[in-house]
């Protein structure tokens, strides 16, 4: 997926400013229903099992998901039909660092190029299934969408901790936010 031109914190805040999406919390289609798409958890769209190849379709349906208790869903004003999601519907794909007014301001970028800014509204999360069990680290993208922190960026985001007690977590936009217990990030 291609990155944004300006990779300054300004132009990733400008970019967000002008992005708008369609406004599908407000919509309640009578007609639902099912269809055969799947979100891997590596981010890959599928239909009938095939992934699908165009990355301007993938980006496009990224902006009419919605997710409520009963599942994910693609939502128009006419039809809302549920889809599989195998873990997020987005994956964190690269993570930059910023400063703004002496502030450290974390931002990723998702699978479909979509920027997030790690804040109060777009916490981080870290999962771990038990006190063992490898960190499974998400992003609030927006609404209840979440996005799968990959690998390397967790990696990244971890070399940036800093230990507050009995946790090790990082700081954005002036909001601690924790990752695990001290001594596992």
């Amino acid at each position: 997926m291609s990155e944004p031109d300006d990779l300054s914190l300004a132009g990733i805040l400008a970019r967000i400013s002008t992005h708008s999406l369609p406004p599908v919390q407000d919509w309640n289609p009578t007609s639902c229903g099912d269809i055969d798409i799947r979100i891997a958890r590596n981010g890959d769209w599928f239909h009938a099992g095939e992934r699908i190849e165009r990355e301007r379709m993938v980006r496009l349906f990224s902006t009419v998901l919605r997710t409520d208790d009963e599942g994910t869903w693609l939502v128009t004003p006419q039809e809302k039909l549920r889809i599989e999601v195998e873990d997020a519907p987005f994956t964190a794909v690269t993570l930059s660092r910023h400063e703004a007014d002496g502030q450290q301001v974390l931002v990723f970028t998702t699978n479909v190029g979509e920027p997030v800014v790690v804040d109060a509204e777009h916490p981080i999360r870290v999962h771990y299934d038990h006190p063992d069990a490898d960190p499974v680290p998400y992003v609030r993208v927006r609404d209840r969408l979440d996005a799968l922190i990959l690998r390397q960026c967790f990696i990244e985001l971890a070399g940036l901790a800093e230990v507050r007690g009995r946790e090790a977590g990082v700081l954005s936009c002036g909001v601690f936010l924790p990752l695990g217990p001290a001594g596992d990030a």
